[in-house]
């Protein structure tokens, strides 16, 4: 039958020995080789021109061979010697300001040389410790933040609304079995995780336990259904939204764990269809679905100064209101006035520039806190 729900099991065969590091990419700046070997050339060169200029101003205080003073390429060829360390010992300071010219200068000058020199190698042999070290700090650190499983059109839109909405990039975790997708997570500075979403060491590479959200946009349903499993399988009170292609797979993923199931193909069609005949409807939607500008949905709990108003008395438009685990129509008697546990769905005006106060940060990030 088109559109049933296929489950894949998924082989265990041999693979590499994981670790709790495997495929964790901090997003962080960093030179490429080409800038990093001329940055190195650049410092060589200056501190030679240095020591030459140096070399040069006391230049009657050195000898060579039976010849007293320097030349230029005297000062050139003394400076080169004695920073690469071959020292040959046919051009020697005399006098004691040269000598201390060069034990208090030029040795120092010297071991710069040497680092910038050898930078590249000590750089290359301490990269996969400085990594580790960015990752302990970051597993350390990260907690209550959001996981989107699948870097895809649908995981993009959701970081987008997320940022919109006041979710901080350090916040969100992505989990994509392709590295390219991960790359380009990590170039917006996003944290990525390689790997199959479905799978509890990758999940618990991006630290399931301690996530406030989890999003799941994976390309295909059966896919969608094993990670919505294993999320709630390692994590039982963590939201789960999850999107699905088919309308007939939504209340498998409601089985499976998922707190919230949006179809992506159903939804769509509502809107096509609602374009024909009320596009004003569409572009309503459209605004309100779209985080950062023109009007926001937003959900709340009941302010203490709500307490006891009708929701066509707030100033925010109010659509719904969840009472008792129910969610009511804002038309509906059965509303009354508003207590003191409700939790508000409501439609907000985005605030001009853009800016998000402190306060509703807050209140997106942890909206029944």
């Amino acid at each position: 039958m088109a559109g049933r729900l296929t489950i894949v099991p998924r082989v265990e065969g041999d693979t590499e020995e994981m670790t709790e590091h495997s495929g964790v990419r901090i997003a962080h700046e960093e030179l490429s080789p080409f800038r990093q070997v001329w940055r190195r050339v650049v410092i060589a060169a200056v501190v030679l021109l240095a020591t030459v200029l140096i070399v040069w101003l006391d230049r009657d205080a050195y000898r060579d061979g039976d010849e007293m003073g320097l030349s230029l390429l005297d000062a050139f060829y003394y400076a080169t010697v004695t920073l690469s360390t071959t020292g040959y010992g046919d051009i020697t300071p005399l006098t004691p300001g040269a000598r201390l010219v060069n034990i208090l200068v030029i040795t120092p000058l010297r071991i710069l040389f040497l680092i910038v020199l050898i930078g590249t190698t000590l750089e290359a042999l301490t990269t996969r410790t400085r990594e580790e070290f960015r990752i302990r700090r970051w597993r350390s650190r990260v907690r209550q933040h959001v996981i989107v499983c699948g870097y895809g059109t649908k995981g993009r839109s959701a970081i987008r609304s997320l940022q919109a909405n006041g979710t901080p990039l350090e916040q969100i975790v992505v989990v994509d079995p392709e590295p390219r997708a991960i790359d380009e997570a990590n170039s917006l500075g996003l944290t990525g995780i390689i790997g199959d979403a479905s799978r509890t060491d990758v999940l618990r590479r991006a630290s399931i336990e301690r996530a406030r959200a989890v999003i799941v946009a994976a390309n295909r349903d059966d896919a969608a259904v094993l990670i919505t499993l294993t999320v709630r399988q390692l994590n039982p009170s963590v939201p789960i939204t999850t999107s699905v292609r088919e309308e007939e797979n939504a209340a498998l993923l409601r089985q499976s764990g998922a707190d919230t199931v949006i179809t992506t193909s159903a939804t769509s069609g509502r809107l096509l269809g609602l374009s024909t005949d009320a596009p004003r409807v569409v572009a309503t939607v459209e605004d309100l679905v779209t985080g950062g500008q023109g009007l926001d949905l937003q959900q709340r709990r009941v302010t203490a100064g709500e307490v006891g108003l009708g929701p066509r008395q707030l100033r925010d438009i109010v659509l719904s209101v969840t009472r008792g685990g129910r969610t009511l129509r804002f038309d509906d008697p059965l509303i009354g006035t508003l207590e003191p546990e409700d939790v508000l769905v409501v439609v907000r005006s985005h605030p001009p520039g853009g800016h998000i106060s402190a306060s509703r940060r807050q209140t997106q990030a942890d909206p029944l806190a």
